[in-house]
């Protein structure tokens, strides 16, 4: 399929309301193509030098470059690079991520070059329905690739959509790269982890073979990367479950006080000083979004642990899963201790990890 009709059955596609991915190489050429590459949570950016100083710039800033919510220290969802299309070559078309971003009436080079890649007749669609704003294109250039064209008649338009489209293209980009990094953190697993997560808790845990198993409870399991380096984190993981009995148990506050008190009396800084046991920190506000895991509700929390001793902290994600079938409450969480460094690598391990688990059919017939 050439460019053109790519773009020109994307826009026809997406006018109906769907979101699609119109893949070159439909036909076995993906297998001739480089594999893409790029660093962990990176997007290339290609716009108009002017265009990115602008209105432009600064709605495309407030979507990929917003803020990690729950981090003492403030780090992006990605890291944003930007390149002018008349800079880019063959080695940076091999990007992992890529977006480009035009509106149609812009007539600086940059821009231009972009439009150019538009049919008339996709120009004709995109003026006849101000909400087509997106497209998306796999493995144009590489196989494993993602590439998002973003464009709009006017940048008041393109910048409209997205405001109002923030949080899809945020997931779009975060559930890519989880599913990036899963697939090479998981390729090898803990089958120990994986036992013990049958036999306590009923769960199908696939968790990195360079984890250990700590600690197991009744209803509690504790598993560790023990080995941290200046390029890898300390991650617990933990695992729990209680019955479920009201939906107020998933009100933030609620599942504050239940972190804490699973944590109170299981995990220590040091064992030796029972005074070093974890809890969440209030000060930093934890931050709270529904989600699904496995088909089932599920809140995830991000924020900030410490010891009681203050002696250490660190930052957390969990997610609280209701098996209203079962009658059964989840709580699962990995914390990370890395001190000096950066933590959102790390973060995105442990949503891999965690989003892979698998709950128990209905154990009720």
């Amino acid at each position: 399929m050439k460019k053109k009709n790519s773009l020109i059955l994307a826009l026809f596609l997406f006018a109906t309301g769907i979101l699609v991915s119109c893949q070159d190489g439909e036909n076995g050429n993906n297998s001739n193509k480089p594999k893409a590459r790029g660093a962990s949570g990176e997007i290339l950016l290609v716009i108009d030098s002017l265009k990115y100083k602008g209105p432009v710039g600064d709605a495309l800033k407030n979507v990929f470059e917003e803020d990690i919510k729950g981090l003492v220290r403030q780090e992006t969802l990605f890291d944003m690079r930007k390149v002018d299309p008349r800079s880019m070559t063959r080695i940076l078309k091999m990007a992992y991520n890529i977006v480009y971003v035009t509106t149609f009436d812009d007539k600086k080079p940059g821009s231009r070059m972009i439009s150019n890649q538009f049919s008339p007749a996709s120009k004709e669609k995109a003026a006849a329905d101000p909400s087509l704003f997106m497209l998306r294109n796999e493995d144009e250039f590489a196989q494993g690739q993602e590439v998002v064209y973003l464009f709009g008649n006017s940048e008041e338009e393109l910048i409209n959509n997205l405001r109002k489209n923030k949080n899809k293209l945020q997931n779009l980009f975060e559930v890519r790269e989880r599913n990036r990094l899963g697939e090479a953190i998981l390729a090898r697993t803990s089958g120990k982890v994986q036992s013990e997560g049958e036999e306590i808790l009923g769960l199908e845990l696939t968790v990195p073979a360079s984890y250990q198993f700590v600690k197991e409870e009744e209803n509690f399991l504790w598993a560790r990367q023990p080995t941290p380096t200046t390029e890898r984190a300390d991650i617990s993981l933990i695992f729990y479950q209680t019955d479920y009995t009201s939906e107020e148990q998933v009100f933030p506050e609620n599942i504050i006080k239940l972190r804490d008190e699973i944590l109170k009396t299981r995990v220590f800084g040091d064992p030796e000083k029972p005074n070093s046991y974890l809890e969440t920190e209030k000060q930093i506000v934890p931050a709270f979004r529904n989600m699904q895991i496995d088909g089932h509700y599920a809140i995830e929390m991000r924020g900030q642990w410490k010891t009681h001793s203050i002696s250490m902290g660190g930052s957390f994600v969990s997610y609280t899963v209701v098996d209203e079938t079962n009658g059964k409450l989840y709580y699962l969480e990995g914390f990370l201790y890395y001190p000096n460094e950066t933590h959102k690598k790390a973060l995105r391990e442990i949503e891999a990890i965690l989003m892979a688990t698998k709950f128990p059919e209905d154990t009720q017939n």
